[in-house]
C-alpha cells in the first residue's frame, strides 16, 4: 500500500504519470489553463522548455520523441494555444512520431456557454492523433495520461491528445470556492438548483481524488514480424544476384537499438539507402553506404528490401522499383507496406527487429562485391560532378562549395537539423551524417518551419552535441522568434540561414512554366541582426572565402554556450534543377 500522499491537485498527477514513465522533458507555451501542469512537472525534476509558438513546442516533442525513443511530450493551452499546434500534430503523424499533447480547456461546467477559448476541440484534433481522451474527473487524469503514453508507441508510433479541463487541475479548495461564487447567494429556486447543480457537479469531478496515485511506468513490446517472413526474405536476398536495402525512419523508431541494426546492416554486405531518421546509420563514410543514383540503383536491382519505407512520391509511387524484382516490405503499417505496391514478401512488425533478424538468417551470403563496386562507381562519378560544382565562383557565396566546407567543419558528434527547400535538398547531398539518429528533417509531409522547434528537442534530447540548424531563408522565417528561446534557455545552436532572397525550390519551376516570379520574391535580410537581437550571436557571409573563418567562428561561439546564425548570401544554382515533387 502507498504511503505517498495523493496528488495536491490533478496537474500533479499530469506531472507524477509523466515522470513514471521517464519523461525529462516538457515543451510548452504557457497559459492559465495549463500552469498547474507545468509548475508541478518542474517540482517533479522534469525539464520545462517554454516556446514562442505552441507549434514549436510540438515540433521539438517530436524531435525529442525520434532522438530518445520515449514519446515527446507538449502542453498548450485551451482554444487558439491548441489551434496553433495542428500542422505540427499533423507532421508527427506522418512522421509516426511518438507524441503526447496535453490541452487545456475551459473549466466542465462551462463548456459549450461561451467560455473563454473554448471550443470543441476533438473534431479538430482526431484526425491527426492516434487517441483523443477527454477527461472529466480528476482521479482520471494520471490514467489517461499513462493510456496516452503507451498508445503513442504502440504499434504504428504517432501523436495522442490529452483534454484537461482547467477545473480539473487546480486544487479541490479553490474549485470548490469558484463554484460557489459562481452559484452566488440568491434565495429563488433558480438560485438554489444552480447551486444543487454545481455542488452535484464538483462531487462528480473530485470523487476518489483524495485515493493514493503512484503509477508505475510500461512500455508496450514492438511489433514482431512473422519468422516466416524472416526466412522468405533471407533467402530472397541470399539467392539475389543485385540485392538492395533502403532504410528509412522506422528502422530506428526504437532507437536505442539503432547500434544493433547498423550492426546488422554491415555483416550483410548489401548496398544500403538511408532516409529520414535512419540517415547516418552507418556513420559518414561507410563502404556499404550508397548516397546517390537511388533511382537507377532500385531499377537495376532484382530483391529490394524496403524497411520503414513506403512507395509514395518519393520513390515515384513504387515505380522506381522494376516489377520483375523480389520486393520484401517491411514495415508496421500494413497500409504503408502496400502502398501503390503489393510486394512479393509482406512483414509486418517493426522494421528494425526484422532487419536484425534477416541479418541473422541470411549472414554474408547476400554480399556480392562486383554489384557493390558498380555502385561505389557511380557515387564516386557524381561525388566528382559535386566537387566540380563547387568550384563555380560568383559573386556571392556557392552553395555547393558552403556545404563541402560546413560538412568539414561540423564535429564528429554533429546533429543536423533541415528545415527548408532548395537549401537544404543541397545540404542533402552533400552533408554527410555522422552516426545514428543525427540527422533530423520533416519526412513525409514535407512541413516548412519545423526547424527551430526540432534544435529546441535536439538540445534537450543530447545537450552535448553540436547542433546544426539548416535553414532555407524561406523557411527561417517561421522560427526566428525561437532564439529568443535558444538564448534564454541557453542553447548553443549554430544556424546557418541559405539567403539567395526567394523561394528558391518554387520560384526555379515556377518561371520556367509559367514566366512569372510572383510570390516567390523574398529580400536580403538581415537575419544575422534579428538573431542579435533576440540575444545571439550573429554573422554575414557574402563571399566565398569569407565562409570557413565564419564557421570557425560560430563553432566557438556554440563551444561558449551561445546560439549564433550565420546569415550565407548565396549566388543561384542550378544544382536541383527539376527538383519539385508532386
Amino acid at each position: 500500500m502507498s504511503t505517498r500522499p495523493a496528488p495536491a491537485h490533478g496537474g500533479e498527477r499530469v506531472a507524477r504519470a509523466l515522470a513514471a514513465h521517464g519523461i525529462g522533458h516538457l515543451f510548452t507555451l504557457c497559459g492559465g489553463h495549463i500552469s498547474p501542469i507545468l509548475v508541478a512537472a518542474k517540482a517533479m525534476g522534469i525539464a520545462i522548455h517554454d516556446t514562442r509558438h505552441e507549434a514549436t513546442a510540438v515540433f521539438a516533442a517530436d524531435a525529442h520523441a525520434r532522438l530518445t525513443g520515449l514519446p515527446g511530450v507538449a502542453a498548450v493551452t485551451a482554444g487558439p494555444g491548441l489551434t496553433n499546434t495542428l500542422t505540427a500534430l499533423k507532421n508527427a503523424q506522418l512522421a509516426q512520431s511518438p507524441v503526447v499533447l496535453l490541452g487545456g480547456a475551459a473549466p466542465t461546467a462551462l463548456q459549450g456557454r461561451g467560455a473563454l477559448q473554448d471550443i470543441d476541440q476533438k473534431p479538430l484534433v482526431a484526425p491527426h492523433v492516434k487517441l483523443v481522451k477527454q477527461v472529466r474527473r480528476v482521479a482520471d487524469l494520471g490514467p489517461a495520461v499513462e493510456e496516452a503514453l503507451i498508445a503513442s508507441r504502440s504499434g504504428v508510433p504517432g501523436p495522442t491528445f490529452v483534454e484537461c479541463p482547467v477545473d480539473l487541475l487546480y486544487d479541490e479548495t479553490l474549485i470548490r470556492g469558484w463554484y460557489a461564487d459562481a452559484a452566488g447567494k440568491g434565495t429563488g429556486v433558480a438560485d438554489r438548483l444552480l447551486r444543487w447543480y454545481l455542488g452535484r457537479h464538483a462531487n462528480r469531478m473530485f470523487a476518489g481524488s483524495a485515493e493514493a496515485y503512484d503509477p508505475v511506468g510500461r512500455a508496450p513490446a514492438p511489433p514482431v514480424a512473422p519468422a516466416g517472413a524472416v526466412a522468405r526474405a533471407a533467402e530472397a536476398l541470399a539467392g539475389a544476384k543485385q540485392p538492395l536495402l533502403v532504410l528509412g525512419s522506422q528502422c530506428v523508431v526504437d532507437s536505442p537499438t539503432a547500434e544493433a541494426t547498423a550492426a546488422a546492416v554491415a555483416a550483410m554486405g548489401i548496398p544500403v539507402y538511408l532516409s529520414g531518421m535512419a540517415r547516418g546509420l552507418l556513420g559518414a563514410d561507410h563502404p556499404l553506404l550508397r548516397r546517390h543514383e537511388r533511382r537507377k540503383a532500385l531499377r537495376e536491382a532484382d530483391c529490394v528490401l524496403l524497411a520503414g519505407v513506403p512507395c509514395d512520391f518519393r520513390l515515384d509511387y513504387g515505380k522506381h522499383v522494376r516489377r520483375s524484382a523480389t520486393l520484401i516490405a517491411a514495415n508496421r503499417s500494413r497500409r504503408d507496406a502496400r502502398l501503390n505496391r503489393k510486394p512479393t514478401i509482406e512483414a509486418i512488425g517493426d522494421a528494425g527487429r526484422f532487419v536484425r533478424d534477416v541479418a541473422g538468417a541470411v549472414g554474408g551470403r547476400a554480399r556480392r562485391d562486383e554489384w557493390l563496386a558498380a555502385l561505389a562507381a557511380r557515387d564516386a562519378a557524381r561525388e566528382a560532378a559535386i566537387d566540380t560544382q563547387a568550384t563555380h565562383r560568383g559573386e556571392h557565396v556557392n552553395p555547393v562549395a558552403f556545404f563541402r566546407e560546413m560538412d568539414r567543419a561540423a564535429s564528429a558528434d554533429a546533429l543536423f537539423v533541415a528545415d527548408g527547400g532548395d537549401f537544404v535538398g543541397t545540404a542533402a547531398y552533400i552533408l554527410h551524417a555522422r552516426g545514428p539518429l543525427a540527422w533530423l528533417d520533416p519526412g513525409a509531409f514535407g512541413t516548412l518551419g519545423v526547424g527551430a522547434g526540432f534544435a529546441l528537442g535536439a538540445k534537450a534530447a543530447r545537450p552535448r552535441a553540436e547542433t546544426w540548424l539548416v535553414w532555407g531563408d524561406g523557411a527561417s522565417g517561421y522560427g526566428l522568434a525561437e532564439f529568443d528561446t535558444f538564448a534564454r534557455h541557453g542553447l548553443p545552436v549554430i544556424a546557418v540561414v541559405g539567403n539567395d532572397a526567394c523561394w528558391m525550390q518554387i520560384a526555379r519551376e515556377q518561371v520556367k512554366m509559367l514566366g512569372d516570379d510572383v510570390g516567390t520574391v523574398l529580400a536580403r535580410t538581415d537575419y544575422h541582426a534579428v538573431a542579435a537581437g533576440f540575444g545571439a550571436e550573429g554573422i554575414v557571409v557574402k563571399r566565398d572565402d569569407e565562409v570557413a573563418p565564419a564557421l570557425a567562428r560560430a563553432k566557438e561561439i556554440a563551444r561558449a554556450g551561445r546560439p549564433v546564425l550565420v546569415n550565407v548570401w548565396l549566388d543561384r544554382t542550378e544544382f536541383r534543377e527539376g527538383s519539385l515533387s508532386m
